[in-house]
């Protein structure tokens, strides 16, 4: 099902199968959200949960069973309730059932709820645990942004420009054993808000940074300022991503709490580093911001 909200700047429409974001447009009905092409990623903004990235061989433990969880977790592949609707805001919600228990064994709701207020797309994640025992997931968004975004300009020409001064290196891909590898770091930023964009940074899969201050980023041309800017204050940690040596005409923002595997995790998925933890009974929720600019 295809729900539509807007307000006067902004559309967007979402799709409850995934809770899946598919459109962005502003007030002259300019797209900013990948449109989804199978031949190079079939998917524009996927809801990563209850994993973020593979695990190593594609199982992980939980308490000492083992599980296959699909890399991403089983959202992307489900069909959500829709609980709320208005003209400008939409809810969607899974809980647990038969089969998710086969690849993760909690009980859960989870919730992403979509609010359009003077322009600004606000995607907000709330995790509940109704299991009889603390849970453990990890969460993360994965909106891909078309790039360029204007005919005549070049993926070259825009930079991630982020709230504050970094001093940043991101942890190396291991694209062979498939995991990042806390052994290698490549600084990337230094002293500067910017990250001048080039495909190459993404030969070896996302460029994730671990330890970065900012809660803010902006997808932009420098020379014309335009672009969307990314707000995720309750995420840990962000990625980026297009895929390697494909040249593909978007990116995706990624704020993670979890990531794929690291090389200095074992295989027990509450060891993870940025693993979320609930008590039973309690929630948490995830705030992500989207303003087109």
């Amino acid at each position: 099902m295809l729900i539509t909200i807007q307000d006067s700047k902004t559309t967007a429409v979402i799709d409850s199968f995934g809770a899946q974001l598919i459109s962005l447009k502003d007030s002259s009905g300019k797209e900013y959200i990948w449109q989804r092409d199978p031949s190079v990623w079939s998917r524009c903004s996927p809801l990563l949960f209850p994993a973020v990235g593979n695990s190593r061989n594609d199982k992980t433990m939980f308490e000492g069973v083992w599980y296959e969880l699909p890399k991403h977790g089983f959202c992307k592949e489900t069909d959500f309730k829709v609980t709320a609707q208005s003209s400008d805001s939409a809810s969607f919600e899974i809980t647990d059932t038969e089969i998710t228990k086969t690849m993760y064994p909690y009980e859960f709701r989870l919730t992403l709820t979509y609010s359009l207020n003077d322009g600004v797309l606000s995607m907000d994640y709330k995790v509940d645990n109704t299991d009889s025992r603390p849970i453990y997931y990890c969460i993360g968004a994965h909106p891909g942004f078309i790039c360029p975004m204007e005919d005549g300009e070049k993926f070259e020409d825009y930079v991630l420009e982020f709230e504050q001064e970094e001093t940043a290196s991101c942890t190396v891909h291991n694209m062979e054993k498939q995991e990042y590898d806390h052994s290698r770091h490549i600084l990337l930023i230094d002293h500067s808000r910017r990250l001048p964009l080039d495909y190459h940074l993404f030969d070896n899969n996302a460029v994730f940074f671990e330890s970065i201050k900012s809660r803010k980023v902006a997808l932009v041309n420098p020379k014309t300022n335009r672009g969307v800017e990314v707000d995720y204050p309750d995420f840990e940690t962000i990625a980026f991503w297009t895929p390697d040596h494909i040249n593909a005409p978007f990116l995706c923002i990624e704020p993670w709490n979890g990531s794929a595997i690291c090389s200095d995790e074992d295989d027990e998925f509450t060891h993870k580093h940025h693993v979320q933890k609930l008590e039973l009974g309690e929630s948490r929720s995830y705030h992500l911001g989207v303003r087109i600019l």
